[in-house]
Formats: structure tokens, sequence, C-alpha cells
């Protein structure tokens, strides 16, 4: 048998999970929470945090019952239904069946901090002067990539053009 599109895309979703959580076992046994590495001066730190909501830490101030649970089971649920959405793809949609690897994987790596810690584990803080980007991690960053090549694929990068008769 054949190694197909499908297979891929769970390796892809597979190797952004191994290389997520290799980062955060690294930065949890090196970085104490909120201590701060600068990499580029006035632009990027590492920064261990701990975000107990949501994408770009909504809800993180927020406290209520089975906090952890109730985001554990939304995220359990955008997970699946990425997974089966994905399923859905037409081999030719190659931009966004790497945009969804990528996303799963990511959505997927975030997913286990959650279950294992109660938080997923960030520390790429971006900045200039006072103003900070939200930290986020490798699992984010393969995310936000995922989602711009999905656009890219909407916007009909990357096909071939036909010529349409008029």
């Amino acid at each position: 048998m054949a190694f197909g599109g499908r297979q891929i895309q769970v390796l892809i979703a597979g190797l952004v999970v191994i290389l997520d959580q290799a980062v955060k076992v690294a930065v949890r046994s090196q970085m104490d929470l909120y201590e701060s590495i600068t990499v580029i001066p006035g632009v990027l730190s590492l920064t261990r945090v701990h975000n107990t909501g949501a994408a770009f830490g909504m809800l993180n101030g927020a406290d209520f019952p089975y906090k952890p649970l109730v985001v554990g089971l939304i995220a359990t649920a955008a997970l699946s239904g990425l997974a089966m959405y994905a399923a859905t793809l037409d081999a030719s949609q190659r931009l966004s069946r790497l945009g969804l690897a990528l996303i799963i994987g990511g959505a997927a790596g975030n997913l286990i901090d959650r279950i294992a810690s109660g938080y997923v584990l960030d520390f790429v803080d971006a900045y200039y002067g006072n103003w900070h980007f939200w930290a986020f991690n490798v699992a984010d960053a393969a995310i936000s990539v995922g989602v711009g090549l999905m656009i890219l694929d909407i916007l009909g990068v990357g096909r071939p053009r036909v010529s349409r008769a008029v």
C-alpha cells in the first residue's frame, strides 16, 4: 500500500505534537514560571507563562468552577470537528490539507497540556517597547501557519489557472 495523502496528514500532525511537547519539556526543565531570557533585545524573549484560558489568553483571568474541564471539553470538540472536516477534503486541496494537519497537530499539542497540567505552556514573547503580542508556543505557531495555508487555498493560490470561456 502506498503512503498517501491522509497518512501524510497524520504524520505531519504527529510531528507537530512531538516537536511541541519536546520543546515544552525543555522549557519546563530549564525555566521557572515568569522567568525570561532575552533572545533579541527589544523584540523577542523566551518567557515561561501558563495559559489557563483559551486562544490568545481569552478567559485566562476568569475563574469559574470546572474551568479546566470546560476549556478542555471545548478544545476536544473543536479538535474532533477539525478532524472530521479534514477527512472530507479532496486530494487536490493540498494547501488546505497541509494547513489542517498543522492546525490539528497544534490543537492536539495544546490539548495534551490542558489535560496533563490544567494549562497550556507558552514561552515565545514577541514585543516592541511596552507592547507585547500574546505569548505563544510551537503548537500555536503551527496553528497560525495552518490557518494561513487554508486562506491561501481559499484564495486559489497554488492552483493551476484554467481559462474560462466567455
